[in-house]
C-alpha cells in the first residue's frame, strides 16, 4: 500500500494523519484536570472524558471492521466519497449521531485511563496500516453510519480523522464549561447526571 493509486493518499499519508489525530487529541486535553474533564456543558453535549472514551471505543470497533474486511470483486475507488470523508470529518457544524455501541457509558474512571486505551488501540491501528498488504480499496467492510460497504482505504481515512474532529469538540466543550463557570451556572458532572 505504499502508493494507493494515482489519485489517492499513500500509506505514508494515512500514517501521518493517524499521528496527527492522536497528537491533536493530546493537545486538546492538555492541562485539563480530571474534575474539568468530567464536566459537561450546561447547554448539553459530551464532557472531555466522554469524548476520549468515545474515541477509544470507536477506534476499537472500526479497527475490528478493517481486520475482518473481505476482498472485493474489483477495486472500489470512489473519489467523491473520499472527498466527502475528508471534508465532513472535520466539519463540526454538521452533527453526527454516534451509534449506541460507541456512545460514552462511563467505561473509564479518568481521562488518563481513557487516553491510555485510545493510544493502545491507535498503536494497533498504526501497526495494521503498516502491515497492510495490497490495495485497501480492494477490501470491503462496513461502517455503522454508511449505507452499504466501505473500502478499507475509506475506513482508514475515517479512523485517522476521527480524533481530529473530537479534538475540536473538546475545545468547544472546554470553552462552554469555562463560560458556564463565568456565569456561575452549575452543570452536570459525569456520573452524577441522567
Amino acid at each position: 500500500m505504499d502508493e494507493i493509486g494515482v489519485n489517492g493518499l499513500g500509506r505514508k499519508e494515512i500514517l501521518r494523519l493517524l499521528a496527527e489525530g492522536a497528537s491533536d487529541l493530546r493537545a486538546a486535553i492538555d492541562g485539563v484536570t480530571e474534575a474539568e474533564a468530567a464536566q459537561r456543558p450546561v447547554a448539553g453535549g459530551w464532557s472531555v472524558l466522554d469524548c476520549v472514551e468515545h474515541l477509544a471505543v470507536t477506534e476499537r470497533e472500526l479497527l475490528k471492521g478493517v481486520q475482518i474486511a473481505v476482498p472485493a470483486a474489483e477495486r472500489q475507488y470512489n473519489p467523491i466519497r473520499e472527498a466527502k470523508i475528508l471534508d465532513r470529518a472535520l466539519d463540526r457544524t454538521r452533527f453526527i449521531t454516534a451509534p449506541d455501541i460507541v456512545v460514552p457509558a462511563s467505561k473509564f474512571k479518568s481521562t488518563s485511563e481513557a487516553l491510555e486505551a485510545f493510544e493502545s488501540v491507535r498503536a494497533e491501528t498504526v501497526r495494521f496500516v503498516e502491515g497492510f498488504e495490497g490495495d485497501p480499496r480492494s477490501w470491503l467492510t462496513t461502517h455503522p453510519l454508511v449505507r452499504g460497504s466501505v473500502n478499507c482505504y475509506e475506513m482508514f481515512l475515517m479512523i485517522a480523522l476521527h480524533p481530529k474532529r473530537h479534538a475540536q469538540q473538546i475545545a468547544q466543550a472546554r470553552a462552554m464549561v469555562a463560560a458556564d463557570d463565568l456565569k456561575g451556572i452549575s452543570r452536570a458532572v459525569r456520573g452524577n447526571s441522567s
